[in-house]
């Protein structure tokens, strides 16, 4: 009966949709009525209103609801939601302000010349509103009344005009900043917990061990690296499109003629396209600039691109006026202003120390209140000017009100498929597949495009996307990021605009076309850029690099980048260890043996054994590296023959474990059947036989798996376990090797701020007499302190520490504490001693050592990684690592 109630409800949510019902109340309606007669028909006729759901019932349907409605509103952590009013903000107010329309101009009458100029010129356009407004209606529909007719005088062939910008109205989608992508990035986020779930399940059946390696992980995404992810394919699609239209107006100059306006290269027009240009250029790098130096977040960027549009607004809306552009003008003095105090000083209310703090935050108050004074003024321009503001707030808040609406109804509807089973049916689906992740990843792309032809990329979204990515991410074989998931979403998703019947796109350019452009020349024209999107889908999908090295470089660039210990980032910078110990391996192992002849007697006995054995250990590193490669190809050869067996037993103890589950569920029912139960005898008999069946099944799919596995998965293990101990190995030898190198170094460093313990220490004295003994040990506690701040001073801070035991007692004792001055001032000039003479003969050799060894053997225990390892790290785990086989 759950298929039978989950089959109504996909057909009413079908129905509604393809009856023209708001989607807003069809996502949302369709689920209620469904949970509604499911749970009539199961307290009619089976005494239970839970009796047809797969798990719970109506109440936890609805609790499951209210859970949602409180995500999408009152989480902190989902805040990113908060970016989407402030971008459709950005984009309805540029679009009002008439900037796409300058824009068209200029660049058509800069291309012109050029083979496919006009069709050029739209793509570039495209790409720069993408990155302002995204809005695909308002930039297709400005291009359609501005370019479409120039083109068409220009003999430009009908279906590539109008296939040209209608695909380029799209780039919105994929372009950041995009609603779509946060919408994407806000579903990713609920998938990827769903799929940690689901892979730390999965790796407790397959190997009994109840933690999880957290480089095992689902890595999760953000609004942030979505749109670092989506911007590499954005400009990739973009090029394509271009080299498309250049080389069919190569191939075919009569179809796609250039154009000479007859406008000479003149400095007033290079100014021109320099006004025209800079503007939206500026709000690009100060949008997606601020997220991708991690200087502002998401929800900030947005903020910056609601202003920056009011007040380009502003001027624009005053063009030609007297004092147009004085607004924008206090604003960029402001800006600047503000960059080169913060670039100077550390402006800090609380931190005022010099005259120089004081003024750098009076310059910043003036340049900060300039900026208020910019905007507020543009303000007021875009109020006075036909109410134009007034109009930009009402369709924000359509707009935003309808996104954050269907987000809610989608939750419901999913939170009812979940009730009826679905989404353990699309799992089963899925994992039936022959061919592993791949056709799985296929087969859901397959049909996110086929929906696209009927729903919008907001229904896919927020539909399609809950109930298949904790699949997809989950599965261990492909082991995809969440950003790359995403962005191949998105960019399928964005092929809905153009596809017919529905698409929007396509609808937006019939609208303001003219009536001798026919529309099966619009669905002619946009064949060939769904083919581009669809290559482009392609080559993103063979090159995970594209998306993920971007979000993956700011990451490990940022201030806030991951320590070089944390586990997600070992095996490449192990990778990176391999490859400079073949690169410059000899001028390493120099190095140590010239550490290894240093004469250490200086240092004190700890010290010296100390440093010893870490350059001991730092001559067994490359050995250790060895050994982690030898194992590695031992493990890839025993993999062949392994894999065919694993993925088989694999397939068998899934389906078993899902037959387990469905046991655990009529023994359920079998429980709480009979005379006091909620379930009728008749339904308990019915499931203890379903009971019997399922265990029949269940014995199987046991006698399946083949004899030899047990041996041959337990002689795998012990091949991948020798890799992980190697790799343990080489970890903790470099560790020992460069720790006690890094805390020597130390100790030598701050051999000055050592020497000036001394006169702390000769007061302890004097003051013994001066000071009755509260205040003595008060002062003592704060010479203590001071020791406690030096490097390798611990021996002196417990000599000073006896000083304060002997004067805190309750018969304070002058004697010991003078005896306890006069250790711990042996003390310290014996460490001063040899601390000096090391000083000036072992710092320079070991600092020229740590520096041969600091990036390799020495990398662990670096604050963060350096540039060039970053990079490196950046761009090996970009790609995807299968680590199926040690589930």
């Amino acid at each position: 009966m759950e298929l039978f109630f989950l089959i109504l409800l996909v057909l009413l949510m079908a129905t509604a949709l393809g009856s023209g019902f708001p989607v807003a109340f069809a996502l949302p309606g369709s689920a209620i009525v469904t949970i509604a007669i499911a749970a009539a028909s199961g307290w009619l006729f089976a005494g239970t209103t839970d009796a047809y759901f797969a798990l719970g019932g109506p109440s936890q349907w609805l609790s499951a609801g209210v859970t949602n409605f409180r995500g999408v509103y009152w989480e902190a952590e989902r805040d990113t939601l908060i970016a989407i009013p402030l971008f459709v903000f950005m984009g309805i107010m540029l679009q009002r302000s008439k900037i796409a329309e300058d824009l068209l101009v200029t660049m058509a009458t800069l291309f012109g010349p050029v083979p496919g100029g006009l069709g050029i010129s739209v793509v570039f356009v495209g790409a720069l509103l993408a990155a302002t407004t995204g809005i695909v209606g308002a930039t297709v529909v400005a291009m359609g009344l501005i370019s479409l007719p120039a083109m068409l005088r220009s003999n430009y062939s009908v279906p590539l005009a109008t296939g040209t910008i209608a695909a380029s109205g799209t780039l919105g989608q994929i372009i950041p900043p995009s609603i779509v992508l946060i919408i994407l990035a806000d579903q990713l986020a609920s998938a990827v917990d769903q799929a940690g779930t689901l892979r730390q399940q999965l790796y407790k059946a397959s190997t009994g061990e109840i933690s999880m390696p957290s480089d095992f992980g689902v890595v999760s995404t953000s609004a942030g690296e979505m749109f670092l992810g989506a911007f590499i394919p954005g400009l990739l699609l973009v090029g394509l499109y271009m080299l498309f239209i250049l080389g069919f107006a190569i191939a075919k100059p009569h179809l796609a003629p250039s154009v000479h306006t007859g406008e000479k290269i003149t400095g007033a027009f290079l100014a021109k396209v320099a006004m025209t240009l800079i503007p939206p250029l500026a709000l690009i790098f100060l949008v997606l600039g601020s997220i991708i130096a991690g200087v502002a977040t998401v929800n900030q960027a947005g903020a910056i691109g609601a202003a920056g549009a009011m007040v380009m607004a502003g001027y624009r809306l005053r063009d030609g006026e007297k004092g147009a552009y004085r607004p924008a003008t206090i604003m960029v003095i402001a800006l600047i202003a503000i960059a080169i105090v913060v670039g100077f000083h550390s402006v800090n209310v609380k931190n005022i120390q010099t005259s120089a703090d004081m003024l750098a935050l009076v310059v910043a108050g003036i340049a900060v209140s300039l900026l208020l004074i910019s905007l507020l003024w543009s303000g007021w321009r875009t109020i006075k000017f036909e109410d134009t503001l007034r109009g930009v707030m009402i369709e924000t808040a359509k707009t935003s009100s309808l996104v954050f609406i269907i987000l809610i109804g989608a939750a419901m509807l999913t939170a009812a498929f979940r009730a009826f089973g679905g989404e353990e049916l699309v799992r089963t689906f899925l994992q039936g597949l022959p061919g592993g992740f791949w056709m799985q990843f296929f087969i859901v792309m397959l049909v996110i495009f086929i929906l696209g032809f009927f729903l919008d990329f907001i229904e896919i979204a927020v539909v399609v996307v809950p109930i298949v990515a904790p699949i997809l991410l989950a599965d261990p074989g492909a082991n995809v990021t969440a950003v790359w998931l995403g962005v191949m979403i998105g960019l399928n998703i964005q092929t809905s605009f153009l596809t017919p019947p529905f698409g929007f796109a396509l609808f937006y350019l019939r609208g303001v076309a003219p009536p001798t452009v026919r529309t099966i020349s619009i669905y002619k024209g946009v064949i060939a850029f769904i083919g581009l999107q669809i290559l482009a889908l392609c080559v993103v999908g063979f090159y995970p690099a594209l998306v993920n090295y971007l979000p993956n470089r700011v990451s490990l660039m940022s201030e806030t980048a991951p320590p070089p210990k944390n586990p997600r980032l070992q095996y490449c910078m192990e990778e990176w260890d391999r490859t400079q110990f073949a690169d410059n391996g000899d001028t390493i192992r120099a190095a140590i043996a010239t550490a290894k002849g240093l004469d250490l007697s200086v240092l004190p006995e700890d010290l010296r054994g100390d440093l010893s054995q870490a350059i001991g250990k730092a001559g067994e590193a490359m050995p250790a590296m060895d050994a982690i490669v030898a194992a590695q190809a031992t493990t890839k050869t025993a993999a062949v023959d392994y894999r065919p067996l694993h993925d088989r037993v694999r397939e068998i103890e899934r389906d078993i474990r899902r037959l387990d589950k469905k046991i655990d569920a009529q023994e359920l029912i079998v429980r709480r059947s009979g005379p006091t139960g909620i379930y009728s005898q008749a339904a308990g008999e019915r499931a203890a036989q379903k009971i019997e069946d399922f265990k029949a099944q269940r014995a199987e799919l046991n006698a399946q798996i083949p004899a030899e596995w047990k041996d041959k998965h337990t002689a795998f293990s012990k091949i991948q376990r020798q890799e992980n101990i190697t790799r343990l190995t080489f970890r903790r030898t470099t560790d020992q090797a460069y720790e006690p190198l890094q805390e020597i170094l130390k100790v030598l460093r701050d051999t000055d701020a050592y020497a000036a313990l001394a006169d702390d220490l000769k007061s302890l004295e004097p003051k013994l007499d001066e000071l009755e003994p509260a205040a003595y040990v008060d002062y003592v506690e704060q010479v203590r302190s001071h020791v406690g701040d030096v490097e390798g001073a611990s021996d002196v801070r417990s000599d000073v520490n006896a000083v304060r035991k002997a004067m805190r007692s309750r018969t304070p004792d002058k004697e010991a504490a003078r005896a306890a001055i006069a250790k711990t001032m042996q003390t310290f000039e014996a460490g001063l001693a040899w601390r000096r003479q090391a000083e000036q003969t072992l710092l320079p050799k070991l600092e020229t050592y740590e520096a041969a060894i600091r990036d390799t053997i020495g990398l662990r225990g670096q604050p963060r990684l350096p540039r060039d390892q970053a990079l490196f790290v950046a761009a090996c785990s970009s790609g995807h690592r299968d680590v199926s086989l040690s589930f």
